[in-house]
């Protein structure tokens, strides 16, 4: 059973590692050039190329000092001069050395791929992790200043003792710029990948219509909950965090290398015992923290679903307002409010326990050092400064053992983004590959729409909407869709528009742009009036008379007057009604001027005159197009009309022989 519970974890952390690779690598190195233990080696070779400039520019620094105040330098860096001259002289040069030039041509041999900018990243990471290690070694020389500072308070050496002091302050002063400087270069690179991860998953959400095929109309149909907060919260939290822990990794590897060797050379014991006091209680806080990982998963789904039930109330305040639904709203608000309370009294509960478990861990560890040193210092085999330094390099060590058991918490939300960020994007990387690029879809595009012995179905569902079903539409024709409602005119509509796919039978469409769709309620973006009118082609392309002009022709004459900058910015779903929208779509759709129109009852808010004026304009202009609509009004304007009877059978008439009303 253990070895099962083992493998299941092993198992369980190499996925975790490859999302993050999944996720991490491309911002660096390229996925389809570079494989994981490359991109590894160039992050350890990033180490030994700061590592080597860091040993250079010390030697360089202290030969200047050596020459500028060789007193000042021997009396107090004389532990420095002679530990960067032992390296010289000893073989740790050579190996020093090598290790430099081998990461060096590391990154050399990796020219091709660190193009497009990826070398700025590099560059970035480097700066930070020069730093860190500035910091780290400017710690590991305090722990020698506290000794002889505390050596100088007990034999009561003054003049001593203030010399020490000022160079204690030097080391702060020295310090606080770096410390600064490596939080805004990491806070800098943090954005730098944020937007370019966010860049990357816009792209591949809305590529081939992945954002349509991700969002069905059933939510338990999709395991990709709330695009909109994985592409914004989970990914601004995933590269803030990333940077957090690799650069905490880092920065406790450089922390227990400088104060390993100090630690060991006062009190083998004293490591030894570290050693494995660290090991037993990481081990406990892990295992108890696993739990952590999959409640903060329900936290973030839960916390999102929250929010977008809100933004749902504040996108449909009118229509709430005119059924006046505010208790039903409120029902379900507090249903998704109660989701969340729920999850997160089980997240207080595994918080308070593992924060104790950290708190007895963390007191523990300031016990150690004076029940182990107690003894030599007591025997006289070690001063009360080196009491002190043992104590100051103990707690550095500790810090770095501890890095993971400290960050316990962050780690689960941390391995909880992953999960679902990855998740979203492999699914619209599934999405993009399975699907056949809107530009490819038709073998041969064609100025008609031709649908051949086409089977149309829901998805999900062995009801028919249509059998075998036979059409062709020329440039100059004009086909009226009836049927009773929930027959299935606007699947048919979506099948023809190429959002869904018959499940046998051949489709064939004009290329995309000779074919516009105008559903019942017009789609309103978030942009000005010019934007609204030219969607979706490029503003650029029309004047503003051109613009003014066909809104006149749709009989939005007070909006000219109402708006006559037509770059204003306005919530327009409420500040317009649904038959100013409707006549708007249809300026929109006169300015487009596409082959084919495809008209999902886009006229039921308008009244009869107005609605004939429109379908005027589109037979002045020679348009095609299909219509779904149930006024007999509309027969005048069509050639012939497909009725939908339901259970996959239809029927084809011309109009002049087809009764609308008994539709």
């Amino acid at each position: 059973m253990i070895t099962t519970t083992n493998r299941e974890s092993s198992k369980g952390l190499r996925s975790q590692v490859g999302k993050l690779r999944r996720l991490a690598q491309p911002f660096f190195l390229p996925l389809d050039q570079a494989n994981g233990w490359q991109f590894i080696w160039l992050l350890i070779s990033l180490l030994f190329c700061v590592g080597g400039i860091v040993l250079v520019g010390i030697t360089g620094l202290i030969e200047i000092l050596e020459r500028a105040q060789p007193l000042l330098t021997e009396k107090y860096f004389s532990g420095v001069v002679a530990t960067v001259v032992n390296i010289w002289q000893s073989f740790w040069g050579v190996i020093f050395s090598v290790l430099f030039i081998v990461g060096a041509l590391s990154f050399f041999g990796f020219r091709q791929q660190l193009r497009n900018g990826r070398w700025v990243h590099w560059l970035f990471l480097g700066v930070i992790v020069l730093m860190l290690l500035a910091v780290n070694g400017i710690n590991a020389g305090i722990g020698f200043i506290a000794r002889d500072l505390t050596n100088s308070l007990v034999a009561k050496q003054e003049e001593g003792f203030y010399r020490v002091l000022g160079i204690y302050a030097c080391c702060f002063v020295v310090a606080l710029p770096i410390r600064v400087s490596q939080i805004f270069f990491t806070l800098k690179l943090g954005l730098i990948w944020r937007e370019w991860l966010s860049k990357s998953l816009i792209k591949d959400y809305m590529n081939n219509r992945a954002y349509y095929i991700l969002n069905p109309n059933d939510e338990l149909a999709t395991d990709v909950d709330n695009p909109d907060q994985r592409i914004t919260d989970d990914t601004r939290a995933f590269t803030g965090q990333s940077l957090q822990f690799t650069l905490g990794i880092f920065d406790a590897l450089l922390t227990f290398s400088l104060n390993i060797i100090i630690l060991w050379s006062i009190s083998t014991k004293l490591t030894l015992s570290l050693f494995i006091y660290a090991a037993f209680a990481t081990t406990v806080l892990i295992v108890s923290g696993k739990n952590l990982v999959r409640i903060d998963y329900d936290q973030l789904r839960y916390e999102a679903d929250f929010r977008y039930g809100l933004v749902h109330v504040r996108d449909n305040a009118e229509s709430i307002a005119f059924y006046a639904g505010e208790e039903p709203e409120v029902s379900e608000t507090k249903r998704r409010l109660g989701e969340v309370v729920r999850n997160f009294n089980l997240l207080i509960i595994w918080r308070v326990i593992i924060d104790v478990m950290r708190r007895s861990i963390g007191y523990a560890g300031n016990f150690f050092p004076y029940l182990v040193m107690a003894v030599p210092y007591f025997a006289g085999e070690i001063d009360y400064g080196g009491f002190i330094q043992a104590n100051f390099a103990f707690g550095m060590v500790e810090g770095s053992l501890f890095f993971v058991v400290n960050q316990i918490e962050e780690l689960a939300k941390f391995t909880a983004g992953i999960s679902r960020l990855e998740g979203f994007q492999s699914k619209i990387e599934q999405v993009s590959r399975n699907a056949i690029p809107l530009n490819e879809r038709t073998s041969d595009f064609t100025n008609s729409i031709l649908v051949q012995n086409a089977d149309l179905y829901p998805p999900g569902s062995e009801t028919p909407i249509v059998n075998s079903l036979n059409l062709s539409i020329q440039e100059t024709d004009r086909l009226l869709v009836v049927g009773p409602s929930g027959c299935g005119k606007t699947s048919l509509l979506r099948m023809i528009s190429g959002l869904w796919t018959p499940r046998q039978g051949l489709i064939q469409r004009p290329k995309i742009g000779d074919l516009l769709f105008i559903p019942q309620k017009p789609y309103m973006l978030l942009g000005s009036l010019r934007e609204q009118l030219c969607y979706p082609t490029s503003e650029e392309l029309f004047s503003d008379d051109q613009l003014r002009s066909v809104l006149a022709e749709v009989n939005l004459h007070q909006l000219i007057e109402r708006y006559p900058d037509l770059d204003v910015k306005q919530d327009w779903p409420r500040i317009l009604s649904l038959g100013e929208q409707q006549r708007l779509a249809f300026g929109r759709l006169l300015l487009n001027a596409p082959r084919f129109a495809v008209l999902d009852e886009a006229t039921s808010a308008l009244d009869v005159k107005t609605e004939k004026h429109l379908y005027q304009l589109l037979k002045e202009r020679d348009l095609a197009f299909i219509s779904v609509g149930h006024r007999p009004t509309l027969i005048e304007f069509h050639q012939s009309v497909l009725e939908l009877v339901g259970d996959g059978k239809w029927r084809l008439f011309p109009t002049s022989s087809y009764d609308l009303e008994r539709s």
